[in-house]
């Protein structure tokens, strides 16, 4: 199995010839859009394109830097699923979050599918699993299983710490590799007040538990050195070096290389 850094939360994963795309970002300068003026003063993370013709897309959830509706049409062949958490409904400020993604994904006439949490699905040669994961604003998450020629990637999006890496390391076994983001963001965002002092996504530390929990072969950072913008969110420091300080597990991958696993 191999698998290839977009950037940001954006991954590949190629096995028997054939490719699976999760989170992938074509506009990164689209997420903060909704804030005006004040967008412009937002970094923003490089990213790189996915290759065309993959089976299935799969989204952890539907906040704009990972379900970016052109970079999935690009990936995906036509007709092919892309797999999503299913929706809490609720009312406009509850959905606010996640409305962008929503419409652009409905326009581009993706092949959408609702999947829960602990449910699988084969596509080709991968069985893609659904697993429990928890926003840091209370948008729907779920965590991707990618398991192929007897190996196993989890994509943990930008979940927080929870307590569920036992139970999914029991059920599945120890993956081979996870990708976990490690910037630790605070949110400070205008539809969810009063803020949280506490991060939104897992640290750098918190990443290299959960790894450690998981009993996993290799951690593979995602989400850090892309959004800062100050006031509204606000990634921790060298979060690189602090998950390397914290874990022998670490294996940095360059925008747009592949690792073999």
């Amino acid at each position: 199995m191999r698998i290839r850094w977009l950037g940001w939360a954006g991954i590949e994963v190629e096995a028997e010839g054939e490719r699976v795309v999760i989170d992938p970002l074509d506009d990164a300068s689209a997420v903060f859009a909704g804030l005006g003026e004040r967008a412009s003063e937002c970094s923003s993370p490089d990213v790189v394109a996915p290759l065309p013709g993959a089976l299935a897309g799969m989204v952890t959830h539907l906040h704009r830097d990972h379900a970016d509706a052109a970079a999935l049409s690009a990936a995906v062949t036509s007709g092919a699923p892309v797999f999503e958490p299913g929706d809490y409904g609720g009312a406009e400020l509850e959905r606010l979050a996640i409305a962008q993604a929503d419409r652009e994904l409905g326009a581009a006439g993706l092949e959408r599918h609702a999947t829960a949490p602990w449910t699988s699905t084969n596509v080709g040669p991968f069985t893609l699993t659904a697993l429990p994961a928890v926003d840091g604003t209370g948008d729907p998450q779920v965590s991707w299983l990618i398991e192929a020629a007897g190996k196993r990637v989890l994509h943990l999006g930008d979940t927080m710490f929870h307590c569920w890496w036992w139970r999914i390391s029991e059920r599945f076994g120890p993956p081979d590799a996870v990708l976990a983001p490690i910037n630790g963001a605070r949110l400070t965002f205008p539809h969810r007040r009063p803020a949280s002092p506490l991060p939104g996504v897992m640290e750098p530390e918190q990443a290299a538990l959960a790894v450690e929990l998981l009993r996993a072969e290799r951690l593979v950072p995602i989400h850090y050195d892309g959004y800062a913008l100050d006031g509204v969110y606000e990634p921790v420091p060298d979060a690189l070096e602090r998950v390397a300080a914290a874990s022998t597990r670490v294996v940095e991958v360059g925008l747009g290389e592949t690792i073999e696993v």
